[in-house]
C-alpha cells in the first residue's frame, strides 16, 4: 500500500470513530437521530404547529448538558415558537439564555431586541441592536430598530440619523419605513418633510389607513384642512368603524364649524363606544354651537359622571363653568 493510501485510511478511521462520541457525534454536533429531532421541529414551526414544535426544540436543546448541542438556530426557532403563541415573555427569556452561550449571534441579538421593542422595553433594545451595529454596522433590521426606539423616546433627530443611513443603504425600502421617517418630521411638526416622505410611501402602498391618516396630519398642519379631510376619507374606506380616524375626523369638522357632519360622526363611534367621553364633549360642542344648549349641557354632565378624573371629564368640568347654557 502507498504512503497517500495508508494516509487516507488512517485519516478516514479517524473521521469516522476516532474524535466521535456516542453522546456528541463528530465534532460535538448532535448525533443524526438528533439532528432529524430540529428537522421535525422546524417542519412542525413551517406548518403552524408551535406547541409541537416546543416539545420537539426542548427536546433537543435540554435532554443533554452538552452546551454544544445547544445551537442558536435551535434556540431561535423555540423563541419563534413562542412568539407566534403570543408568549412573548417566554420568548424573551429562551433568548437571553441562548445569548449566554451564543454572546455574537446577530440573529439571536436582533430577535431579543425587536421583543424588547415590543414590550416597551426600549433602553434593553438600544443596547442590543447596538451590540449588531458594533459588528455589523450595515446591519438594516438594526438600524431601522434604533429609528424606531429612538422615536418612541421622543428623540425624533437622533432617529432620522439611523433612517438616513438605512435609506442610503436600501433606498427602495418597504414603505412602512418611509412613513416611519415621516412620522418623525409631523411629530416636530415639520409638515413639509413629512408630506414629502409619506407622499412617497403612498406612492409604493396606498392600502395602508395609517399612511393616509399621517398623510392627512401633514395637510391639515400646512394649512389643507381640505385635503386632509379627503385623506382621512380615504382612510376611513378602507378601515370603516376605526374609532381614531373617526375621532380625527369629528374633530376636524367641529373645528371646520360643520357641526352637523361632526355630530354624524360622532354618532358612529357613539354605536361602537356608548360612552366615550371625547366624542360625548365633541357632541355636546356641536349642540351648543347648533344652539341646542339644552342638550350640550346634558352631554357634558353625562361626561363627568362616567369618569370625572380624565383628561375629558377635567374639560367638562371647566366647560360646564365657562359656558352660558
Amino acid at each position: 500500500m502507498s504512503l497517500n493510501r495508508k494516509i487516507t485510511f488512517l485519516l478516514l478511521g479517524f473521521l469516522l470513530g476516532g474524535c466521535a462520541t456516542p453522546q456528541t457525534g463528530f465534532l460535538g454536533l448532535a448525533p443524526v437521530g438528533d439532528r432529524k429531532e430540529y428537522v421535525q421541529a422546524r417542519d412542525l414551526f413551517s406548518e403552524g404547529n408551535y406547541t409541537q414544535a416546543i416539545e420537539h426544540l426542548s427536546d433537543y436543546i435540554y435532554k443533554t448538558q452538552n452546551v454544544k448541542r445547544r445551537e442558536a438556530r435551535a434556540y431561535r426557532l423555540l423563541g419563534m415558537s413562542y412568539e407566534q403563541l403570543g408568549q412573548l415573555s417566554k420568548a424573551l427569556e429562551v433568548y437571553l439564555e441562548a445569548l449566554e452561550f451564543h454572546p455574537q449571534n446577530i440573529p439571536l441579538l436582533l430577535a431579543a431586541a425587536s421583543l424588547y421593542q415590543r414590550t416597551d422595553l426600549i433602553d434593553q433594545s438600544i443596547e442590543l441592536y447596538e451590540r449588531v451595529l458594533v459588528q455589523d454596522p450595515n446591519n438594516l433590521e438594526a438600524l431601522a430598530g434604533q429609528g424606531t426606539n429612538y422615536s418612541k423616546m421622543g428623540f425624533y433627530s437622533k432617529a432620522r440619523s439611523f433612517y438616513d443611513k438605512f435609506f442610503e443603504l436600501d433606498p427602495t425600502a418597504a414603505p412602512q419605513y418611509r412613513a416611519r421617517y415621516a412620522d418623525t418630521f409631523l411629530r416636530q411638526r415639520n409638515y413639509k418633510d413629512a408630506f414629502i416622505h409619506i407622499t412617497m410611501a403612498l406612492a409604493e402602498d396606498d392600502s395602508s389607513p395609517d399612511f393616509w391618516l399621517l398623510s392627512a396630519k401633514a395637510s391639515r398642519g400646512l394649512g389643507r384642512p381640505e385635503a386632509a379631510l379627503l385623506d382621512i376619507n380615504t382612510a376611513l374606506a378602507l378601515a370603516p368603524g376605526r374609532k381614531d380616524l373617526l375621532a380625527n375626523k369629528a374633530l376636524w369638522l367641529y373645528e371646520a364649524g360643520r357641526y352637523q357632519d361632526s355630530s354624524k360622526t360622532v354618532q358612529q363611534i357613539l354605536k361602537l363606544e356608548p360612552d366615550n367621553q371625547l366624542a360625548l364633549l365633541t357632541l355636546a360642542m356641536n349642540s351648543y354651537y347648533l344652539g341646542n344648549k339644552k342638550e350640550s349641557r346634558r352631554l357634558i354632565e353625562r361626561v363627568i359622571k362616567t369618569e370625572p378624573d380624565t383628561f375629558a371629564g377635567r374639560v367638562a368640568q371647566k366647560l360646564i363653568k365657562q359656558l352660558h347654557f
